[in-house]
């Protein structure tokens, strides 16, 4: 009370200020109307409230607010005017500031939870975040490539292709908000094709799946426990993951063919954690470790040498981690996740070297069992032969080629089953070309009774199968992978994120 009359008996002052000089006015402009707004608030909260002094007022109280609003109006809309005659131009320019403010926030657009936000409208100017850009390793004289950083002729090949180093950056934003969402509400319980659908379907939203030019690389891989790779559900599978299972979650994204492919294991139970982070540590010194004309070998010999360093223990046995010997990283070209070579996880592979312009997957597998893995259960991936190219499939199965035609024949025992392989060789030109694709996809494409065409396609080898790779049962394996680019000037581990 005693603050609300104390403005009331300084506001006359204010309102009738016609001995305050302008200098004043001007200085005291924006605390007299800030103290003005709070008067305005107070009055509005104490009005209605039935206070002794506005019942005993009565009719000359409300007359004697109503007035008061009046010249707080008027006095504000005249120091508005003064201050923008004032200003002049230079107010103008700040209004039309403010403005331009309000549109950018509008128009810029804040991700979803759950995310359904494309990423290039995310980032509608197609600048996409970068990854972590790393110095390349010193070469084995001692020569540091520091250089390459300020050197003009590797900085201009670098813009040269800074289209295509967006694309990468572009689908790898896409993996790092899918795996986010991923580990928000994967837990055990849950079915394998719950897991694999919830992913693939933020995937696509997010990647803004676009035949081929945006989608996903390959199918979602989810190989658990002693299977270390290739493994996704088919229709029908009940598997469910469990407290104690190992999961290696193992999906790709790609725009324009510029491929993303970057996995992480997932586990509830803290005894694997020390498995976790060997093979963590190891694919961590392999990116270190890799650069331009480095040798393939001295990368799986680094490798190696890390994660056998480790040692586990599991349910009271304890196990020296082992690298998988015959799973390896891979060159990654346009449309062609393997294209052609491999970078190892143990010492004596090939002395090829590392060039400039590439990108690769750097991935490492570690396991407690005899760290090799084997063909074993259902397959689920497929992916079209690169060298086929599009060979049309009416050429293969032409009359005036007896000895294929009979060959053909003596596989599928009849003829009448050609032409539904040739269909399918259409739907997977037409949806994954050249992409690793699944059964699940088939399916969802509204394929059915297909199998044995893609049989036929296989046996042709127009198509190769990846049936799950597994280590030997009771075994545990685990995977992490990145995809590093060899820019004239950095390596960007372009799909590096906050967890890993």
């Amino acid at each position: 009370m005693a603050e609300l009359q104390f403005q009331a008996e300084v506001e006359p002052q204010l309102l009738n200020g016609d001995d305050l000089n302008e200098e004043r006015e001007e200085a005291d402009a924006s605390e007299s109307v800030k103290k003005k707004r709070r008067k305005k608030k107070r009055s509005r909260i104490t009005a209605p409230a039935g206070t002794n002094e506005a019942e005993g007022d009565g009719e000359a109280g409300g007359v004697g607010d109503v007035t008061k609003q009046l010249e707080q109006q008027t006095l504000e809309d005249k120091e508005r005017a003064e201050d923008g005659e004032e200003d002049g131009d230079e107010g103008e320019n700040s209004a039309g500031k403010k403005k331009r403010k309000k549109k950018k926030k509008k128009g810029l657009k804040g991700q979803t939870d759950p995310p359904s936000v494309p990423i290039c409208e995310l980032y509608p100017n197609g600048d996409f975040p970068k990854g972590e850009e790393c110095e390349y390793p010193p070469s084995k004289d001692g020569r540091s490539a520091a250089w390459r950083t300020t050197s003009e002729e590797k900085r201009a090949l670098d813009r040269a292709n800074e289209e295509m180093w967006n694309d990468f950056r572009q689908a790898a934003e896409a993996h790092r908000q899918v795996r986010a969402y991923v580990m928000s509400w994967i837990k055990p319980g849950m079915t394998m094709i719950e897991i694999c659908e919830k992913l693939e379907d933020c995937s696509r939203r997010l990647i803004k799946e676009d035949g081929l030019k945006a989608g996903l690389a390959f199918p979602t891989g989810c190989s658990i426990n002693h299977c270390a790779a290739h493994y996704t559900p088919n229709a029908g599978d009940p598997t469910v993951l469990r407290y104690d299972d190992v999961c290696k979650i193992d999906f790709g994204t790609h725009i324009n063919g510029r491929i993303i492919d970057c996995a992480f294991t997932v586990t509830f139970n803290p005894k694997y954690d020390r498995l976790l982070e060997a093979v963590r540590d190891a694919t961590n010194t392999g990116i270190r470790f890799a650069g331009i004309d480095v040798r393939l070998c001295d990368v799986g010999e680094t490798i190696q040498e890390v994660m056998e360093s480790y040692e586990v223990e599991i349910d009271g046995k304890t196990y020296q981690v082992k690298p998988v010997r015959n799973l390896n990283g891979h060159s990654i070209g346009q449309y062609r996740i393997h294209s052609g070579k491999t970078v190892p996880i143990v010492k004596g592979g090939e002395a090829t070297r590392m060039e400039e312009g590439e990108a690769y997957a750097i991935e490492t597998f570690g396991s407690t069992g005899r760290g090799a893995v084997h063909d074993d259960m259902e397959c689920s991936h497929y992916m079209k032969n690169f060298n086929v190219g599009h060979v049309p499939i009416r050429f293969l199965f032409s009359p005036h080629r007896p000895v294929l035609y009979v060959f053909i024949c003596w596989l599928s025992s009849t003829f009448s089953l050609l032409p539904r392989a040739k269909h399918l060789l259409n739907v997977i030109n037409e949806n994954f070309g050249t992409l690793a694709f699944c059964r699940r996809w088939l399916d969802r494409l509204g394929e059915s009774k297909y199998l044995m065409a893609l049989k036929n396609l296989c046996d042709l080898g127009i198509i190769d199968p990846y049936p799950p790779l597994c280590d030997i049962k009771g075994s545990y394996t685990a995977q992490y992978e990145h995809t590093i680019l060899l820019r004239p000037t950095y390596k960007e581990v372009v799909s590096r994120g906050d967890d890993y």
